[in-house]
């Protein structure tokens, strides 16, 4: 009865946004929500390339829109109706933008800033979150570059100990592995952080994923898996190929199957085929139990095949051309720091002196009587040519030329400093 009700809502649900010319979709990305007006008849890539190009993003093929359904999730199909496949029936319609596959080497694949900052984010949720394991040392140094992208240089001045009390930085497990406090992990992080100066953001950035892509669990998608004996196992998904592993342990792997080892992956009737390239290598086979998992795995193992073969060969002109303008474009930033750079010393440069000046002159007439006593007593004021009291051992010529050399030595300090000033006669 219940199901059938279901049945009837979602049927008439479905008759009013075919009656509708358009339908609302919000798109969560990890730095903010986007809402989109959407017509009925748009397809998934209508979508996907609306939200890309919303973003500036040009490297589209790392990114997908997913939703979630039931207890697993699912990708949004770029040849299909949005409204024809299984994403949530209210409005607004939540698809998540995010990455779907991996860079092998993301400082040779990421090209863009946007594309870079993206995976930045994504790859420091999944550590927090602890979806990718990392050790304690790794943690701190991941942890001071995310410091740097957010702060920039380090100053001790502005950097105070506590700035990072309301900071996220390291997964719980590690925070809670040593008996160490808060602010103990803060100087350890603050320490690191201090040593990154002159990196920009999306330099700290880079450096915080080619750290991040050395760690085991970075860019793998896992799967719970039967073989054909019956033997539960997990099944790993990534950038180099297919590993599997014990259901307990997911860094290292049994086996491993990669990409340029495998002769074809066959799908049918629930049922994974690997078929190695080699003959007397045995076919791997393995099921899940749920359709919506099998078309998921296959879904990643095409797509990241597809890259796979993609960046062995030359890249086609569209990448070309966007990494040339990349490399244009750093190093017009290069130039405008370094120009930033030399002024900012110049200036500093000037400051000194200009501070440097007051001190010598206030140095050298520290022993000046008040004013009016000057004449009483027979010495000359700054701006005067008469002789100063004579100092012990001094001659009168010396006195009494006092002044001319003053004037001509206001800037130098040792020429002007009082007796006491010097350490002595």
């Amino acid at each position: 009865m219940a199901s059938a009700i279901a049945a009837k809502l979602i049927a008439l649900s479905t008759l009013r946004r075919k009656q509708a010319k358009n339908f609302t979709v919000r798109i969560c990305t990890m730095e903010s929500d986007l809402e989109f007006s959407c017509e009925v008849k748009w397809k998934g890539k209508d979508l996907f390339d609306l939200v890309c190009r919303t973003l500036g993003l040009r490297e589209t093929w790392f990114f997908g829109l997913q939703y979630e359904i039931k207890d697993t999730v699912a990708w949004l199909k770029m040849d299909k109706k949005v409204l024809d496949q299984e994403v949530p029936k209210e409005e607004p319609i939540i698809l998540h933008f995010l990455a779907k596959f991996y860079p092998e080497d993301a400082e040779e694949e990421l090209v863009q800033d946007a594309t870079q900052h993206l995976f930045f984010l994504q790859v420091r949720n999944k550590i927090l979150e602890e979806e990718i394991h990392c050790p304690p040392e790794a943690s701190v140094l991941l942890a001071s570059y995310a410091v740097h992208a957010k702060y920039g240089d380090y100053d001790a001045k502005l950097h105070k100990p506590g700035f990072l009390s309301q900071e996220e930085l390291l997964p719980k497990r590690v925070f809670n592995l040593y008996q160490m406090t808060a602010e103990m992990w803060e100087e350890r992080i603050t320490a690191c952080y201090a040593e990154h100066r002159g990196r920009t953001r999306d330099e700290a950035e880079m450096e915080y994923l080619k750290i991040a892509q050395d760690l085991d669990m970075y860019g793998v998608n896992y799967f719970f898996i039967r073989n054909k004996k019956g033997t539960d196992l997990l099944l790993g998904v990534d950038a180099l190929g297919l590993h599997i592993y014990e259901p307990d342990n997911r860094l290292t792997p049994k086996c491993s199957f990669p990409w340029n080892e495998i002769r074809n992956i066959s799908y049918s009737e629930k049922e994974f085929a690997i078929k190695p390239l080699y003959k007397k290598t045995n076919v791997f086979k393995f099921n899940s139990s749920r359709l919506r998992v099998n078309k998921l795995i296959l879904q990643l193992c095409i797509g990241n095949h597809d890259l796979f073969v993609r960046r062995r060969r030359v890249d086609c002109l569209e990448v070309q051309q966007m990494k040339a303008q990349a490399k244009e474009e750093r190093a017009r930033k290069q130039m405008i720091r370094s120009e930033v750079c030399r002024t900012t010393l110049e200036m500093d440069h000037l400051r000194c002196r200009a501070k440097a000046r007051p001190t010598c002159l206030q140095a050298g007439w520290a022993g000046a009587p008040a004013d009016g006593a000057g004449e009483a007593a027979g010495e000359a004021s700054p701006g005067g040519g008469g002789a100063r009291p004579r100092r012990p051992g001094e001659t009168a010529e010396a006195a009494q030329g006092g002044g001319r050399h003053g004037q001509r030595g206001l800037g130098s300090c040792s020429a002007t400093l009082p007796v006491g000033a010097r350490g002595g006669t």
